[in-house]
């Protein structure tokens, strides 16, 4: 959730002045008997994500085991995770010469990408169903199947969201897609992090600069010190704390960001510190389209992690789910190795020897800009893995209905913590020629055991903590 700030006119005050006064319809879940029982952590059709746990009939997908990824040999907590699929071999190559030989199961931003860069190519490896959580998030998402309401709430354009749900998917088995997007939304996150990570807007030159992020942040969500009893998803849930530390012209900026888990009744809470003015003030603007930090224009502030923040600007249609091409286990990627002088060529794009794609069943999901309203993007189309609700792919399209933007979330499973998140993800702007890249910094792993008080992600301690 990286920002940059730019005033808008509107949403932010007038949501908290409704947020009392705001009308709701509510539905029950309602899993039918034979739904709930196809779906189980063990021998059922079903796993509690709602994914198939058969392979495919042709073998290229295996079945969901249960079974969590072991730590490789010299694996050290509180360092990079070596790639525990390391011995995989590249099946076959994808390349502007075949890639009409895979249509059926690629995006249309992926085949766009063959179209406009003749030298783009991605590597297929042998698929790995390498997302297993905590017992805990699976016995969450089950009992989600009887607690779970699906809440349309009357505020700005008309929020999706949901009651009754904890710590994991509100709705395993989707109905529509406003469930299927609520489960992106109320996917496990790893409740802890303290983070390093970098932004570069690469021109068609492949020049760049590196911008450095320091990050903490608290996902009370899927936090299991949390009783349900105690937390309650239309409060705060994800706190945020954003310090840029480079380049030195930029240095010292601040963003605070309070976000509900569902934002039926409160709106994101925002702050940001300048340096230069050595004040913290209230950003409404970090929200929706408006510029992610340091971008150059490349992104929108709701793109991080696929997407983020309030969803009424959109409506939401459910078109299934097929096997399809998809950034996976991206250990190549996030390795120290890997850092931006390798990982970008002179061509202002991806090293495609890094990245890592494999065969998985994925839920669509197209969300159509609401009349009315405003947004950069008239169309987006996001494409789920079906064993974590992760958006792994996102096709951006223009107000005039054509392929803009191809996003990619380049993730890994934290095996040490048991989470999934994204590595590097990467978004082309095929108009403009460009690319956007937010990696994982090499200098420093991510620490999973940073801990920090409410009260570190207040205004107060901003302006506490506030350097020139």
């Amino acid at each position: 959730m990286q920002y940059k700030y730019k005033f808008i006119t509107r949403g932010f005050c007038g949501a908290l002045a409704l947020a009392s006064a705001f009308t709701a319809s509510i539905a029950l879940a309602g899993v039918s008997a034979q739904d709930k029982a196809r779906i189980g952590l063990e021998g059922k059709e079903l796993t509690p994500t709602g994914a198939v746990r058969a392979g495919n009939a042709e073998g290229t997908i295996p079945a969901w085991k249960n079974e969590p990824i072991k730590p490789p040999a010299g694996f050290q907590v509180g360092g990079f995770h070596p790639d525990p699929f390391a011995d995989d071999k590249v099946l076959f190559t994808i390349t502007a010469q075949n890639y009409q030989e895979h249509a059926d199961k690629l995006s249309p931003g992926q085949k766009q990408m063959f179209q406009t860069y003749p030298d783009f190519k991605m590597n297929i490896y042998p698929t790995r169903r390498s997302v297993v959580y905590k017992p805990y998030i699976y016995e969450a998402a089950l009992k989600n199947l009887d607690r779970s309401e699906l809440v349309h709430a009357d505020i700005n354009m008309g929020i999706v969201g949901f009651k009754g749900a904890r710590k994991a998917w509100a709705f395993p088995i989707p109905k529509n897609g406003d469930e299927a997007w609520m489960n992106q939304a109320s996917r496990p996150i790893n409740p802890w992090m303290e983070s390093w990570e970098n932004t570069l807007a690469i021109t068609t030159g492949g020049d760049y600069v590196v911008n450095k992020l320091n990050i903490q942040q608290h996902q009370k969500w899927s936090d299991p010190e949390i009783p349900d009893e105690d937390f309650d998803p239309e409060d705060v849930s994800l706190m945020y704390y954003q310090t840029l530390t480079a380049p030195p012209k930029l240095a010292g900026q601040v963003v605070l960001a309070l976000d509900p888990a569902t934002f039926t009744k409160v709106f994101r809470r925002a702050w940001a510190y300048s340096p230069g003015q050595r004040r913290v003030k209230r950003a409404p603007q970090i929200v929706y389209d408006n510029p992610l930090t340091a971008s150059d224009g490349l992104a929108t502030t709701d793109q991080k992690w696929g997407f983020n923040g309030p969803n009424d600007r959109f409506s939401y249609k459910l078109v299934g789910k097929k096997e399809m091409y998809v950034p996976y286990n991206a250990y190549k990627l996030h390795a120290k190795e890997a850092t931006p002088d390798k990982i970008i060529t002179p061509e202002g794009r991806v090293n495609q020897d890094y990245a890592r794609y494999e065969l998985h069943r994925v839920w669509i999901v197209d969300a159509t800009l609401k009349e009315g309203t405003n947004h950069d993007y008239g169309r987006r189309t996001f494409y789920l893995d079906e064993d974590s609700w992760w958006i792994m792919l996102v096709d951006g399209y223009d107000r005039r209905g054509q392929i803009w933007r191809h996003w990619e979330s380049h993730d890994v499973v934290f095996y040490d913590v048991g989470f999934l998140a994204a590595s590097a993800e990467f978004q082309y702007d095929m108009q403009a020629g460009r690319m956007i890249a937010l990696l994982i910094d090499k200098e420093k792993g991510p620490d999973f055991t940073w801990r920090g008080p409410d009260t570190y992600f207040t205004p107060a301690s901003v302006r506490r903590n506030g350097v020139r």
